[in-house]
């Protein structure tokens, strides 16, 4: 029997049937195992906490409105499965998320639940792509075609993210100078850093919404209660530019030595006005070796057409007629 569906597999799918018949087979039994690895026991804590005292009314209610109120997603029962257990692996994965602008809980979840689904559509439309649409004879073509999109589908979230980090940072190093030069007005006008702060965020919300964005989560913090100099540097890590860890750094020494704020903003938004000046120069100045090879390209020869071109048909009609 093993050997009758050896032979209709080969003469079906060609040389590599066997193959993917026990890429199938193996897919099947995953698929099969993955409830009972993924099935999550029960707590017994959870349990009582879930019936509460009959006794105890108001226990049961705050009980029930915590549990009512907790945003939980279909991921959750997964989270051991999607998530990093290394804790400083975690906070790393979760520092990068929040950089890129991805600051929910289920972030991390999120991210490794999209490299998974990624990874198999592409192993899958690389399988169908291979051993079914356009088979390869070779082996070693044929395992790079169904691998390489897998590869290139798990790694596309964290393509993505960095894009993503990268995309923010440009947009903050870019909004801060002028940022600085509202704060500054601000505090020159009598308001306290706080009101400052959460002045420039709804001012600047138009212009530079992602720069708006961590001042008002800044703001909020400091209401909220939280140490002044522990949400700046929060702030900082946030954002990862040199700029703006540079600024909390004088606003937190400021603060230390009881130095003038607005005396310390001052300079530095002038010496961050010069940055951006510098910045837009050594942009100017690498403009010209970046269309080098597009002059190249698409320059020389139209040129070369143009003015070599007449004198070659004529040597080729002289070189005719004499012949």
């Amino acid at each position: 029997m093993i050997e009758n569906i050896w032979v209709f597999m080969t003469a079906t799918f060609g040389g590599f049937g066997p193959i993917l018949l026990l890429g199938f087979i193996g897919l099947f039994a995953i698929i099969i195992t993955l409830p009972m690895f993924v099935a999550k026991r029960a707590d017994p804590f959870d349990k009582i906490q879930g019936s509460g005292y009959r006794g105890n009314r108001r226990s049961n209610t705050g009980s029930s409105l915590r549990l009512n109120g907790e945003n939980k997603s279909n991921l959750d029962r997964f989270s051991a499965y999607l998530e990093p257990q290394n804790q400083k692996e975690f906070t790393q994965r979760r520092l990068k998320l929040v950089q890129a602008g991805y600051r929910t809980r289920s972030a991390v979840r999120t991210y490794h639940f999209a490299q998974f689904v990624l990874g198999m559509v592409g192993l899958a439309g690389g399988a169908l792509y291979t051993f079914l649409l356009a088979p390869e004879p070779d082996l070693v073509m044929a395992m790079a075609k169904t691998v390489g999109p897998a590869f290139v589908g798990y790694y596309f979230p964290s393509y993505w993210v960095e894009r993503r980090r990268q995309t923010r940072q440009e947009e903050l190093l870019q909004g801060f100078p002028d940022t600085l030069d509202l704060m500054l007005v601000c505090i020159e006008a009598g308001q306290s850093l706080d009101q400052t702060i959460q002045r420039v965020a709804r001012e600047s919300a138009v212009s530079y919404p992602t720069l708006a964005e961590e001042l008002t989560i800044v703001s909020n913090e400091i209401r909220a209660g939280k140490e002044r100099a522990t949400v700046l540097r929060d702030f900082a890590e946030r954002s990862n530019v040199s700029d703006i860890k540079a600024f909390v750094s004088v606003l937190v020494q400021s603060a230390i030595f009881g130095t003038t704020i607005g005396e310390a903003l001052r300079v530095y938004a002038a010496e961050m006005r010069d940055k951006r000046v510098m910045r837009a120069e050594e942009k100017a100045n690498t403009l010209p070796t970046k269309m080098t090879l597009a002059t190249m390209m698409f320059t020389v020869p139209p040129l070369l057409v143009i003015l070599v071109g007449p004198s070659l048909y004529d040597i080729y009609v002289y070189l005719f007629n004499a012949y």
